[in-house]
């Protein structure tokens, strides 16, 4: 983490993964007009709050999506726009219900397959956190087929 000792902002988010009608993994990626960036949802820990509520609260806030945490993702940290340390930890994520409704924070939620987002996301962090989040997706989706397999045992 930048610097030590404690982040001056603590966030939680989640790289938000669903497929489309063809099976194809597509990533949720947000407009926030105020910073006229295209980022993940995220946001600040709220009093009380563990890590993992706050990315549930974030993403669901952000995209009008609850959703499921699948994995914890490699956390980012970095100085704000005000020179703050600021740590946020994200969660691979898959949408259970809902639907976006633009607002004053997030003005445009785009599903888009990975090479899209690649190109869309503002920062460099968001770039490589939904990598490593396709990574574990497509992980967990070959350990699913594999499973009944490697618990069979061998013939003798």
């Amino acid at each position: 983490m930048i610097g030590d000792g404690e982040p001056d902002i603590r966030a939680a988010g989640g790289v938000l993964l669903a497929a489309d009608s063809d099976g194809k993994t597509m990533v949720a990626v947000i407009h926030r007009p105020k910073y006229m960036d295209w980022s993940l949802p995220k946001g600040k820990l709220e009093k009380g709050e563990s890590w993992q509520e706050a990315a549930l609260r974030e993403v669901e806030e952000e995209t009008g999506y609850t959703a499921e945490p699948i994995a914890e993702l490699p956390h980012v940290s970095y100085l704000d726009r005000k020179g703050r340390r600021k740590l946020v930890r994200y969660w691979l994520m898959e949408p259970l219900d809902g639907g976006f409704e633009p607002h004053g924070e997030v003005d445009e939620l785009r599903w888009v397959a990975p090479e899209e987002a690649g190109e869309l996301l503002t920062y460099p962090h968001d770039k490589e956190l939904v990598d490593t989040a396709l990574r574990r997706n497509r992980w967990r989706r070959i350990k699913r087929v594999l499973m009944p397999w490697s618990r069979q045992q061998p013939a003798i």
